[in-house]
């Protein structure tokens, strides 16, 4: 009589191999594809110029820096499948590579990595941040909400921050975003990094061009055009012309930018000054 087949899964998974170098490079991919690209590096400026103020350890500031960077890339990845976008930093985006799956993975996992790291910062988790962790337990153990804002990484190196730094990184935040809205309608070099007027392309209410639908209401030229979500240059090079010429909007945007920096400088001098975020500033400053 023929012994009964025996499926022994158990053993199977005990004989299995642990995860490899291997495994991490392959699942790092589509990361390491964006990663390798270099940005302008504008968050791990301000960190370091931050620091003029709030004295962190180096150590200390390293992991908050890595930190920065890994949650940035992997939301690019997160916001290039969102957009759909083709290019990023003048390279095809990672799903347009890799595909969906498997860029959403990468990212989730980089995300758990840095969640890694921040325990790194916390006293009391020593232990915890040197055994490994499952994505559930971090997933559980991480105050996500309190880990999404700038100001909330520099609370987590240091208890040094105060609610005079808030208005500080809030004006920030704001003029970065515009900035971007602006320069994605306007400047060749983000045509060459990400396309030509690609927020147009995915639909988006950016800062000119919510202008230029209130501008002028009687006037549906725009919504339009973002419900068509046009590839080609005709359309957006029509849009582009209306909101420069008929609702000025360009103009308007750039008004908002001056005063934004306007008050950035300000709050710098308020705070005892800063050589660090002044000449960021004035790396940032959009010359017509």
């Amino acid at each position: 009589m023929s012994q009964a087949f025996r499926f022994d899964v158990l053993k199977i998974l005990s004989d299995s191999s642990a995860w490899s170098e291997r495994n991490e490079t392959a699942l790092l991919e589509p990361f390491s594809h964006i990663n390798s690209i270099p940005g302008k590096d504008i968050r791990g400026q301000m960190l370091a110029a931050f620091n003029a103020w709030l004295k962190v350890p180096d150590d200390k500031l390293r992991t908050i820096t890595k930190v920065v960077s890994k949650l940035h890339t992997a939301s690019l990845i997160i916001d290039d499948i969102e957009d759909d976008a083709q290019l990023r930093r003048g390279v095809p985006a990672a799903h347009k590579i890799y595909g969906i799956p498997q860029a959403i993975n990468s990212a989730n996992y980089v995300y758990f990595q840095a969640y890694q790291d921040l325990f790194a910062l916390r006293t009391e988790a020593q232990a915890d941040a040197q055994s490994p962790e499952s994505p559930r337990r971090l997933f559980k153990d991480t105050q996500l909400d309190k880990v999404v804002t700038g100001k909330s990484f520099l609370r987590v190196s240091s208890n040094k921050l105060t609610s005079d730094h808030v208005p500080l990184v809030n004006l920030w935040g704001v003029y970065f975003q515009i900035r971007d809205d602006y320069m994605n309608l306007q400047s060749s070099e983000y045509e060459s990094n990400k396309g030509f007027a690609e927020d147009l392309t995915e639909g988006k209410f950016s800062f000119p061009i919510v202008h230029g639908v209130r501008a002028d209401t009687s006037n549906r030229q725009i919504l339009n055009v973002l419900q068509k979500r046009p590839s080609t240059p005709t359309l957006k090079k029509h849009t582009i012309s209306y909101l420069q010429k008929h609702t000025k909007s360009f103009d308007y945007t750039l008004s908002v930018m001056a005063s934004l920096e306007n008050q950035i400088y300000e709050e710098i001098a308020r705070l005892g000054g800063n050589r660090g975020l002044e000449e960021i500033m004035k790396a940032l400053h959009v010359e017509v």
